[in-house]
């Protein structure tokens, strides 16, 4: 068997979960989180639709964490989403941190925008 050291490129993954925050190397982060190659901070949820719309030259998808439960995200964040170009793909917040952190191990151009569980 191959081991391979995993690199991920500036990004850092997510490490971790709970009640109401993220852990993200190593930095609780209380709330929303948002994280990409812009680095990690909070975020205002679908409400706080400019620094996703922020992200649209540097990555090709962006995973939008729902909470515990997938749900639709507003129609209207989709929209302006889609239209400034970035792809979309909206899971539970659990679901969309392993993707997140599988796809930016393959040096994949994501970020991730999440609703604690």
């Amino acid at each position: 068997m191959q081991l391979n050291e995993i690199s991920f490129a500036g990004s850092v993954p997510v490490d971790g979960y709970g009640p109401g925050f993220f852990r993200v190397g190593g930095e609780v982060i209380q709330g929303a989180l948002l994280t990409g190659p812009i680095g990690t901070q909070a975020w205002g949820g679908y409400d706080d639709a400019q620094p996703l719309l922020d992200l649209a030259e540097g990555i090709d998808v962006l995973f939008i964490g729902t909470g515990v439960e997938i749900a639709h995200i507003p129609a209207s964040l989709r929209q302006s989403l889609e239209a400034a170009g970035l792809g979309v793909e909206v899971m539970n917040s659990p679901a969309a941190c392993r993707t997140y952190n599988v796809l930016l191990s393959e040096g994949r151009r994501i970020a991730l925008a999440a609703l604690p569980v």
